[in-house]
């Protein structure tokens, strides 16, 4: 196995850093600004295209993109540590470098398995950045962990579908700028073609009569402007052409969508956990209690070398994973994605909940980014699957190399 970054990977990377340093950081208070002034708290102010256009002229644009006609064509090893980087400011960088969920794994999903069609009237304007997107899979009246659980009707009649459900935590479905769902629902609702031959995709435009954005959830009683939004579809009628793939791919083009993301999300929670260890150390080392640093109390000095130990531990974990998804396939790393998915927000978690500790006060308060990161990285144990769901696919994985072999 070889994680060391390739020469493009450290080009790109030396690039992202300094965007980051020059533009993003600083560009954080200006976006809360900007954002209050618009009224909306799903709004775009400006400062975000600002830094679109100049991601774009740096040539960090689409980073995620495996595909080179669509971005730099970068392998899961080489996008790992760009995506822990941009995750350090997670709200702006991803968006500035248009490289943010849902949008990515719906990109995906339309290069992928999209028409042409499809492709034209969605993928170039995401790709451009000109509109956002949501993906409407989990559900409030069954545990979507399951996916064979989900409800939502997606019924054939004549040269159209019709949806009725009703769906949650659909993420992005809140920006002013979205402008299609992707959509998975039942097509085989008895089950005639097997349990996970039920489900299929469809695109869904967000403007479809029909669809009702009931509400928006928040995070620990924080609005994220990405929006999480409960919806409702009451007889919605879309082309039969808007249907992904065939009949019956939902469960499959979810999986091929996932896999990905997964690798995506633990590296920015990665970027998120060096930013609060940092956050962490600076206080100590600035606070004084009972006439000494904070810094020199050992109990402070354990937390920060534990902090170390098992943030190297995940990064590499992660990387194995992502050079296993390059060379394998995501079917043959399935456990390895399972595995970062439950270890990477647990390690983030301990260190944000010890800097948060560290800041005494005003750890839970606005005036530092501590109490926010905890309350996104908390719902990662829940997002793209729960940790139960991923612990039972690594204890299956397990039990059967032991299990006799009829």
């Amino acid at each position: 196995m070889d994680f060391a970054p390739t020469d493009r990977c450290t080009e790109f990377a030396e690039r992202l850093e300094a965007f980051m340093d020059e533009r993003v950081y600083p560009a954080e208070a200006v976006f809360e600004q900007q954002l209050r002034e618009t009224g909306d708290p799903h709004g775009h102010p400006q400062i975000l295209e600002d830094l679109k256009e100049d991601a774009r002229s740096r040539g960090l644009w689409n980073l995620f993109h495996p595909d080179p006609e669509y971005g730099p064509g970068l392998t899961n090893v080489e996008y790992a540590p760009l995506a822990e980087i941009m995750g350090r400011s997670a709200a702006l960088a991803s968006e500035a470098c248009n490289s943010s969920a849902p949008d990515t794994g719906n990109m995906e999903v339309l290069t992928q398995f999209g028409t042409q069609a499809q492709q034209d009237a969605y993928l170039r304007a995401l790709l451009d950045g000109e509109i956002r997107s949501a993906f409407a899979m989990t559900e409030p009246d069954v545990a979507s962990s399951d996916a064979t659980n989900i409800q939502l009707r997606i019924e054939r009649d004549g040269d159209e579908y019709v949806l009725n459900g009703r769906k949650w935590w659909t993420s992005g479905a809140m920006r002013e700028r979205c402008r299609i769902f992707i959509v998975m629902g039942k097509t085989d609702p008895d089950g005639a073609g097997g349990p996970y031959k039920q489900q299929s995709m469809i695109l869904v435009p967000r403007d479809t009569p029909g669809v009702t954005i009931v509400r928006n959830l928040q995070v620990f009683g924080y609005t994220d402007p990405e929006g999480h939004a409960e919806v409702t579809f009451e007889n919605v009628r879309v082309p039969a052409d808007n249907l992904i793939a065939g009949e019956g791919d939902g469960f499959m083009i979810a999986q091929a969508r996932l896999g990905p993301g997964r690798i995506h999300h633990c590296m920015r929670t990665i970027g998120v956990a060096e930013r609060a260890l940092g956050l962490l150390c600076r206080r100590a080392l600035e606070r004084e209690t009972f006439g000494k640093p904070v810094a020199t109390r050992a109990n402070v000095l354990d937390w920060v070398a534990e902090a170390r130990i098992e943030l190297e531990m995940v990064r590499l974990l992660t990387l194995k994973t992502a050079w296993l998804m390059d060379t394998v396939g995501n079917k043959h790393a399935r456990t390895e994605i399972a595995a970062i998915k439950v270890a990477a927000p647990s390690v983030a978690l301990k260190i944000i909940d010890r800097a948060i500790q560290i800041h005494g006060g005003g750890g839970v308060s606005q005036d530092f980014p501590l109490a926010t990161m905890y309350a996104h990285v908390r719902t990662l144990r829940l997002a793209d699957g729960p940790d139960e769901v991923h612990k039972l696919t690594i204890a299956r994985h397990e039990m059967r190399k032991h299990a006799p072999s009829a």
